[in-house]
C-alpha cells in the first residue's frame, strides 16, 4: 500500500474509537498502588468476581468483544497489568513476580484477600494468572487461553517486524497489520478497525519485556501444583503452540482439567471467534 490508500478508511477508524468508549462506559475504573506502582483495574458487571488478565503488547482491551457478554453473569475485573496500558511502571525489580504480586495485592484490596475469584489469563496474561493463583490461593476455577509458557515448538511461519522502526503513519500501520497477521489473528479479513486499534494502544504504551517469558516452559510444573478445575483454551490455528500437543500434557490425565480447541480462530481466539469463546468461559466458570 502507498500513502494514497489507508488500511482503513477514516470512518472505521471512528467506529473503532466509539466501540472502544462503549465499552469502557460499561466500565468503573479503579487505581490501586501497591509498593509504588499505582495499578489500573477496570469492573463491569454483577455476579462472582471473574478476572480476566490480558496479554504481553495488551491491556484489559484484549477482552473488548467479551466484556458485554461476561458482564452478564460475573462481576469482571480487568487491570492493565504493571508496566502496561495506563497502569504504572512497575518499580524495581521489575520481574514477573513483582508484576504478579503487585496485580494480587492491588486486587485484595478491591474484592478482599480471601474472597474466592474465577480467573482468566489470555497469552502472557496466562502465564501471570497461573502465578497469581500459586501466590493468591483462593481461586475456585482457572482457564488459560492461548497461554504462554509451555515451552514446546510455536507454529508462526512469519517473523514480526519492529514497528518502532516505522518512517511515518501509514508504515506504522502496515508492520502493526502484518504483526496481527504473524501472530494474533488467523484470517487476514478479521484485522479491522477496531483489532487495529486495541493493538496498537496497547503497543505504545508497553514498558514490560514479556516474550522470553512467554516462551520459557515453567507452566507445567506451576499448574502440578493446582487441584481447582483448570480449562485450557485455544484457537484452532493458534501459532504460539499446537494445541493437540500441548492441551493433553497439561491436562495430564486429570479429570478437573479439560482442554478446547476453538475452530476458525488464531492466538487472539477471544476476539476472532468472541461469541464461542464467550460460550465456553460463561459455562466453565457457569
Amino acid at each position: 500500500m502507498n500513502d494514497t490508500q489507508p488500511i482503513f478508511r477514516p470512518d472505521e477508524m471512528a467506529d473503532a474509537v466509539r466501540t472502544i468508549a462503549a465499552v469502557e462506559a460499561m466500565t468503573t475504573r479503579h487505581d490501586v498502588e501497591h509498593a509504588g506502582t499505582r495499578v489500573r483495574w477496570r469492573s463491569a458487571g454483577q455476579g462472582r468476581p471473574l478476572v480476566l488478565l490480558h496479554g504481553g503488547h495488551g491491556s484489559w482491551r484484549h477482552w473488548i468483544r467479551n466484556v458485554d457478554a461476561l458482564a452478564s453473569r460475573y462481576t469482571l475485573w480487568m487491570p492493565d497489568l504493571p508496566s502496561f496500558g495506563e497502569s504504572g511502571t512497575l518499580s524495581a525489580p521489575a520481574d514477573l513476580g513483582h508484576l504478579v504480586a503487585t496485580t494480587a495485592a492491588t486486587l485484595d484490596r478491591l474484592v478482599g484477600a480471601q474472597t474466592p475469584i474465577g480467573l482468566a489469563g489470555f497469552s502472557f496474561g496466562g502465564l501471570c494468572a497461573a502465578r497469581m493463583a500459586a501466590h493468591r490461593g483462593h481461586v475456585a476455577r482457572l482457564a488459560l487461553v492461548g497461554a504462554a509458557g509451555h515451552g514446546t515448538p510455536r507454529r508462526q511461519q512469519a517473523a514480526m517486524v519492529n514497528w518502532r522502526l516505522a518512517s511515518g503513519e501509514q508504515a506504522l500501520l502496515e508492520d502493526l497489520r502484518h504483526n496481527l497477521r504473524a501472530l494474533m489473528l488467523h484470517d487476514e479479513r478479521r484485522i479491522d478497525a477496531l483489532a487495529m486499534a486495541v493493538h496498537r494502544q496497547a503497543c505504545e504504551a508497553t514498558r514490560f519485556r514479556s516474550k522470553a517469558l512467554s516462551l520459557g516452559g515453567p507452566m507445567k510444573a506451576i499448574l502440578d501444583g493446582f487441584a481447582m478445575p483448570i480449562l485450557f483454551l485455544w484457537g484452532e490455528h493458534d501459532v504460539t503452540a499446537d494445541p493437540g500437543r500441548v492441551g493433553p500434557m497439561w491436562v495430564d490425565g486429570r479429570p478437573e482439567r479439560a482442554w478446547r480447541s476453538v475452530a476458525d480462530a488464531g492466538h487472539w481466539v477471544q476476539y476472532e471467534q468472541a461469541e464461542a469463546t464467550n460460550r465456553l468461559l460463561a459455562d466453565f466458570f457457569g
